[in-house]
């Protein structure tokens, strides 16, 4: 029988962990667990598939990924680190950062040293920090506006020879991640995201009825021709966040974004929704609605109609304004 041959190849890995997992698993188990699989979602997995990186494994408070180029896994280490340390969530990352020769597994899982330097470096990273080998960083040097800390000769465990490691200077991956996030330009028609709903009852049952009149909204809204809506796919990836309206129109490339909630009280929902203007943060338009929940579909649509009607002469201009009501 011939031997088997191992296959190998160049990587470069990033290696990412939760700081003090395991304390707040303790205080609270089931809500940080939920968190962190909310995180995966919405952060994780959307920053690899923008640069291109492939999740090799998940772990219970981390991920490891492999990129094939160094600048796209550095990119990706700073879009991660940015959002989080502009956001409120509870979770900050340590993030390790190596280009090494691996073995691929038959399952498409990676092995060998070009793995654990990575995870070596992640644990020596600073909370919120990015660490790289001195492989990674000779790829990336004068290639990003950012700096760097030259954090000397490191002797990781279980690693022979010691690694040179360098840090994202701190509050350079920030200025870093605005420039790569700069967003599409805006199109040449009107455009418009819709955020989801904020849930205001504290009745869990009551998110799939705000997510359901988001998805309303937003197939009404792409019926008209004229109008450029942005996907219910793009726009969730603020569910659950405080957000600057300013910053959703620049990443998602739009003009106007309408935001709202939703409150569940006594047989009655009551939806308040306003239209924004990203590019000035003017308020255009807002209204209330306050129904009986007889008919939960019957309500989606009532409201659809209403705020459609509102917005279309809103974001046409005068090519919109016909003078008749839309309807469903």
């Amino acid at each position: 029988m011939p031997e088997e041959r191992v296959q190998r190849r160049l990587a470069a890995i990033l290696a990412a962990d939760v700081v003090g997992y395991s304390a707040m698993m303790q205080r609270a188990e089931e809500a940080t667990y939920a968190e962190f699989e909310q995180l995966k979602r919405d952060l994780i997995a959307p920053s690899l598939s923008r640069h291109d990186g492939r999740l090799i494994k998940t772990t219970g408070d981390g991920a490891l990924a492999e990129f094939a180029s160094p600048l796209a896994a550095v990119r990706c280490a700073t879009e991660m680190q940015d959002h989080l340390a502009e956001g409120s969530g509870p979770f900050k990352l340590r993030i390790g950062l190596n280009l090494g020769d691996v073995i691929v597994g038959p399952d498409g899982d990676l092995y060998g040293d070009g793995i654990n330097i990575a995870v070596r470096l992640e644990g020596i990273a600073d909370p919120g920090g990015i660490l790289m080998s001195e492989k990674v960083y000779s790829e990336v040097e004068g290639k990003l506006d950012v700096g760097f800390e030259d954090r000397g000769e490191q002797q990781l465990k279980n690693i022979t020879k010691p690694v040179r490691a360098y840090a994202v200077r701190a509050g350079a991956h920030s200025v870093l991640a605005e420039r790569l996030s700069a967003g599409p330009p805006l199109p040449d028609k009107p455009s418009i995201a819709v955020l989801p709903l904020e849930n205001m009852s504290g009745d869990p049952e009551q998110a799939y009825f705000a997510d359901g009149m988001v998805e309303e909204i937003i197939t009404a809204l792409s019926r008209f021709k004229w109008l450029f809506v942005i996907a219910r796919n793009s726009s969730f990836t603020f569910k659950g966040k405080t957000v600057d309206v300013k910053e959703v129109g620049r990443r998602l490339g739009v003009r106007y974004v309408l935001e709202g909630s939703v409150r569940k009280a006594s047989g009655k929902v009551r939806i308040t929704g306003q239209l924004i203007d990203a590019v000035t943060g003017a308020h255009i338009w807002a209204d209330r609605f306050e129904r009986d929940l007889t008919d939960i579909f019957a309500l989606q649509d009532e409201v659809t109609v209403a705020v459609v009607s509102a917005i279309e002469p809103k974001c046409n201009g005068s090519a919109a304004a016909t003078g008749e009501p839309y309807r469903l």
